[in-house]
């Protein structure tokens, strides 16, 4: 189910990046047929279908392997691929041009894009599982979970059923001991060639979380890190490389927005905290300030509707642009584009007692967004900062550009909406 999904999403958008390529012709052109209306426009059509299926592999390669959902990032990010490929293109080889309408084509592919997202978001599919398993939390994770729809709930240790849901798939909690019949019923399935894997793996794909209670002294954390040390590296030469291309438009902004806050309110513009990175460094984090100076400077929470939030404050946040200076962070490597957010270092050392494994998140370099921002929002106390850590060694653990490129995709709508802000 998951699989014919998929391919049906992939054909989806091949077919709307015809259709957008016939709009751009017909506005630019004046013939929805590009190659009757430009027969000399070969290369520039080819350099667009050849970013368009890079973009579609790319977008679509986290999903591959996961529970597939319509997502709006996926299809800025696989839009803005197509857009690069194309002027790459458009640079280094020969041929008719037009760069309206290769603009017009993306910006036609992307508004399809999201049309029929939306579509399909109101009518969700989902995987029928029958879960072998005695750990109470994960199931009903799991039964929230709106593309998850739990048959049954076996007992690792009791009697197995006569045979699996027709169309199900069988979630095995590996941690747990087997019966006799059990272990035969999970063989008998497997050899049948019927849907089986680890309760772990449906659980990550399901929730975009990690069991917690599945780990083992951290060991499934560290090890996937061991083979990434060229990525790791990579995408520090990319962080670096993106903020310099923009920080002519990031000065300009920040001046800007600093000016307001110097208007509104007596104190410096750019607030200084120090906060926790890799490997449980400590830095200088640096923010616009969005509150009213006070002489307590201890470290708390925001609120919902906290009133030591100030009107350029409050706008700041929802947007989040009061995280612009951070740039600078990532320049001098206290920071990456993406990644677990730092905590302040009263927190971390709180956390770090009271709650297992959270020092974990500190394997990886600190970001600007993360996997727990998009998916949770904003932590305010500790049962909270147990949810987003879910989220922080699942990103700790699926380490990867695919899943970089995925969190940048959609942080753009965390950043329209306003989801997770305060």
């Amino acid at each position: 189910m998951a699989r014919r999904t998929l391919v049906a999403a992939v054909l989806l958008d091949l077919a709307a990046l015809l259709v957008a390529m016939e709009i751009a012709s017909l506005v630019i052109f004046g013939d929805p047929i590009p190659w009757r209306a430009r027969p000399q426009s070969g290369t520039m059509l080819a350099s667009i279908v050849g970013g368009a299926l890079l973009g579609l592999f790319i977008a679509f390669r986290p999903a591959a392997t996961g529970v597939h959902r319509p997502s709006y990032g996926r299809a800025l990010s696989m839009s803005l691929i197509t857009l690069a490929t194309a002027s790459v293109g458009l640079v280094f080889f020969r041929g008719f041009w037009s760069r309206g309408f290769v603009l017009v084509t993306v910006t036609a592919w992307l508004g399809i894009g999201l049309i029929h997202r939306w579509i399909r978001r109101r009518r969700p599919w989902t995987e029928t599982l029958v879960l072998v398993t005695s750990e109470k939390a994960l199931v009903e994770d799991l039964l929230a979970a709106p593309h998850a729809d739990i048959a049954s709930v076996l007992d690792p240790s009791g009697i197995a059923p006569d045979r699996l849901v027709p169309g199900a798939t069988l979630a095995v909690d590996l941690r747990s001991v087997l019966s006799d019949e059990m272990a035969r019923f999970v063989s008998s399935c497997n050899l049948a060639g019927l849907p089986v894997r680890s309760m772990t793996s449906a659980y990550e794909d399901h929730t975009g979380r990690l069991p917690i209670v599945h780990l083992h002294e951290g060991w499934e954390l560290t090890v996937p890190l061991s083979g990434r040390t060229l990525y790791v590296q990579v995408k520090r030469i990319v962080d670096t490389a993106l903020v310099l291309v923009t920080l002519p438009l990031s000065l300009v902004l920040g001046s800007l927005i600093a000016l307001a806050i110097k208007i509104e309110s007596r104190g410096p513009a750019i607030y200084r905290q120090e906060r926790i990175g890799l490997e449980g460094k400590p830095f200088r984090l640096y923010k616009f300030r969005t509150m009213q100076v006070a002489e307590d400077q201890s470290a708390r929470f925001a609120e919902r509707g906290d009133g030591r939030l100030t009107r350029v404050g409050r706008v700041l946040r929802r947007v989040r642009i009061d995280e612009l200076p951070q740039l600078w962070n990532v320049l001098r490597g206290d920071l990456s584009l993406v990644g677990p957010r730092p905590e302040q270092e009263p927190f971390v050392k709180v956390f770090s007692e009271s709650i297992p494994f959270y020092m974990h998140r500190h394997l990886v370099r600190p970001g600007l967004t993360g996997w727990a921002q998009v998916n949770f929002g904003y932590a305010d106390n500790e049962a909270d900062t147990v949810e987003k850590l879910s989220f922080d060694l699942y990103y700790v653990k699926h380490l990867s550009v695919w899943l970089d490129l995925e969190i940048l995709g959609r942080s753009v709508w965390t950043v329209v909406s306003g989801f997770g802000a305060r």
